[in-house]
């Protein structure tokens, strides 16, 4: 597992152009620590191997030791891409083994699901966790065992979450370390890199100054390095040829020769998420939020089946979504509060919250199935806090050229997450059970909590202004302000009211689709459809809003954005029909990739619209209003198709609410302000 972190990143590097020179030459500090730790934790287990009763009788001091000055080497090279996720990999395993006594955790289901056999497992090393997944699971540190199945054709294997961090960061740190090309140019004392970071540099090189709020002055900020004073310099001037102008200050009329394009691989190798790879920190807050992205698809999958499978109702296994949906309708007001608070305190609190609420489910859920219900609601209300926090430090993450590039990626982590994630996850959940799959959720989340801790974060330095009124009136005023624009603004207001109808199908497509897959495989479904079909679905809607989002990009230029919010509300709703009408699984996951496609069609349009016309004073309560109005009414149609789908089959509710979207966008073709923004 670990090589093959290292070998991908190799890989992908030399044929990037990369230079193995670069990798031996790495600034690292401590390498001689780093090297005499790793000998000592493989040296020891090699010895307890060979029978050699000293080590065995130290096993616990010597893997202390290896572990502790491992990690701490690794915290001082946290700059380094990738050496920060290494270290919380080995932080993992060292809990892992240290609380066993010195043998690592592995949970024999897993084993048999990669195909190996139990006879295998080293005795020395390994020892069995309970196959209950009771109180003693975790007291063993089972989360963080051997628990993850690894099928591979030919060396098959067992790995943990640590495995997976520490494979992922050496791949990292190999592909990020390989310098690629000569050293950029130079023209006139400005850079060639056209004001981007520079590949051996790292948001944290610009240290913690803080951001003042209102100024737009931070980090990075100021004119490109291309332009100087606020101009442009297309082309190069020496220091002192001033002289050579014409008296108008103008450049000569002969245009400059025009520069050869770069190839495929040198565009690739200047790709802002190439540059974004090889910044440490935001690459750590990246590969966080990806993990984490891949437990939320562990979650639903295994929350939903398990709700259907124990209650057999429509009605309670969309509850849960309702019971999630509902803090949402407080978006308002969190992100107000987010806005006075430290973000990086607020994330790292809600993760650490999720972690422990997600742990906690399964034996919940074995008790009571009715604990899910209050449990997604907490879970939801800390997400709450945490979704718009990450968007308040991410422009302080980056440098203000690469923020958009930033935005992209997030974007496309946690796409990559819907179209492999759902299937992953729902492989997972047949090779190892529900429980695990909430287990490996919860430390997904303290994951995200150490790497944001990790990373250092530009603070915000606010302007106290004098109160005049109340704490609370004050409060009151800026959501009313951010009513009344969204009020009087005739497209922005009309496009929400038309979301609100045409998203009705969605709430009822996210609360019904574990049931209806159950409905439409029967009762002779083999073990493993239900959870193969469920995450083929929501991954065809993953893929069809990855395809969506690049086909806005191409056409969205040439198209008034209120005729794509048309198209897509009519054709997302179209495909809602086909779904709910689809005879087998093969059309119901076709039907969904349309819709995730058509999904797109009209969101990202829709986004455009309000980042054009919104203020960026009142942006965060317009958005938090307008979510909060579309979740409302999302939420209800949860609770009401639900309810319905006790009595109706789930495919005729999804054509009945289908029809409900078509009709917005048909209405929506006949109001000016919606058609023709």
């Amino acid at each position: 597992m670990l090589l093959m972190g290292i070998a991908v990143g190799l890989v992908l590097g030399l044929v990037l152009g990369g230079r193995i020179s670069a990798l031996v030459n790495a600034h690292l500090r401590y390498v001689a620590l780093i090297f005499a730790a790793i000998v000592l934790r493989f040296g020891t287990q090699a010895l307890i191997t060979q029978g050699v009763g000293i080590a065995d009788t130290l096993r616990v001091p010597l893997y202390a030791l290896a572990f502790s000055v491992l990690i701490a080497a690794l915290w001082v090279n946290r700059r380094s891409p990738g050496l920060l996720v290494v270290m919380v990999g080995v932080a993992f395993n060292a809990v892992a083994i240290l609380v066993n006594g010195g043998y690592m955790p592995v949970y024999l289901p897993a084993v048999t699901a990669a195909g190996l056999s139990p006879a295998e497992l080293n005795p020395t090393y390994h020892v069995a966790l309970p196959a209950d997944l009771g109180a003693e699971f975790l007291r063993m540190a089972g989360p963080l065992g051997d628990i993850i199945p690894f099928p591979l054709p030919v060396l098959p294997n067992v790995v943990s979450l640590g495995d997976v961090l520490i494979s992922v960061g050496l791949g990292w740190f190999v592909f990020a370390t390989l310098r690629w090309g000569d050293p950029e140019p130079e023209v006139a004392g400005v850079s060639l890199w056209s004001g981007r970071t520079r590949p051996d540099r790292t948001a944290t090189d610009i240290g913690d100054r803080p951001i003042i709020m209102g100024t737009g002055m931070g980090p990075g900020r100021g004119p490109a390095p291309e332009s100087v004073a606020g101009r442009s310099v297309p082309w190069a001037v020496a220091p002192g040829d001033a002289a050579a102008l014409p008296a108008s200050g103008r450049a000569p009329s002969t245009p400059a020769p025009a520069a050869p394009r770069p190839g495929l691989l040198a565009r690739v190798r200047t790709h802002p998420y190439v540059r974004l790879a090889r910044d440490a920190s935001f690459s750590a807050f990246w590969l966080g939020q990806t993990i984490s992205a891949f437990g939320d698809k562990l979650n639903q999958i295994a929350l939903a089946l398990w709700v259907v499978d124990r209650t057999g109702s429509a009605f309670l296994s969309g509850a849960v979504f309702v019971a999630a949906m509902l803090p949402n309708l407080l978006a308002p007001v969190v992100g107000t509060l987010v806005d006075r608070w430290d973000q990086k305190r607020v994330m790292i609190a809600a993760d650490v919250i999720r972690a422990g609420l997600v742990i906690v489910m399964p034996f919940a859920l074995t008790d009571n199935i009715a604990w899910a219900y209050p449990i997604v609601f907490l879970i939801t209300a800390a997400s709450l806090f945490f979704r718009p926090a990450r968007a308040a430090v991410l422009p302080r993450l980056v440098r203000e050229e690469d923020l958009l590039s930033a935005n992209g990626a997030m974007w496309t982590g946690e796409t990559l997450m819907e179209v492999a994630g759902y299937p992953l996850a729902a492989a997972l959940i047949v090779a190892v059970g529900f429980p695990v799959a909430f287990f490996i959720d919860g430390m997904t989340y303290v994951i995200s909590a150490v790497l944001i801790a990790g990373i250092a974060i530009p603070p915000v330095a606010r302007i106290v202004v004098p109160r005049t009124q109340s704490a609370f009136r004050e409060f009151g005023d800026e959501l009313t302000a951010g009513w009344h624009f969204l009020r009087s603004s005739p497209p922005l207001f009309q496009n929400t009211l038309i979301s609100i109808v045409a998203q009705l199908s969605v709430g009822a497509t996210i609360a019904l689709t574990a049931f209806y897959v159950t409905a439409l495989l029967g009762p002779d479904a083999r073990k493993g459809d239900e959870e193969s079909v469920l995450g083929g679905i929501e991954g065809a809607i993953g893929l069809g809003n990855l395809i969506g989002g690049f086909v806005v990009g191409l056409v969205g230029a040439r198209v008034r954005k209120g005729r794509m919010v048309v198209l897509g509300f009519i054709l997302m709703g179209l495909g809602t029909i086909v779904w709910g009408l689809a005879p087998s699984p093969a059309v119901a996951i076709g039907a969904a990739f349309a819709i995730g496609v058509f999904n797109l069609v009209w969101l990202v349009p829709s986004q455009t619209l309000f980042g054009e016309l919104v203020p960026p004073d009142l942006m965060g309560r317009v958005i938090s209003i307008r979510g909060a109005l579309v979740f409302g009414s999302m939420t209800l149609s949860m609770g009401l198709s639900s309810a319905v789908a006790e009595r109706v089959s789930v495919g005729g509710v999804f054509v009945v609410l289908g029809v409900v979207t078509v009709a917005a966008g048909i209405i929506a073709a006949f109001l000016p302000a919606v058609r023709d923004t």
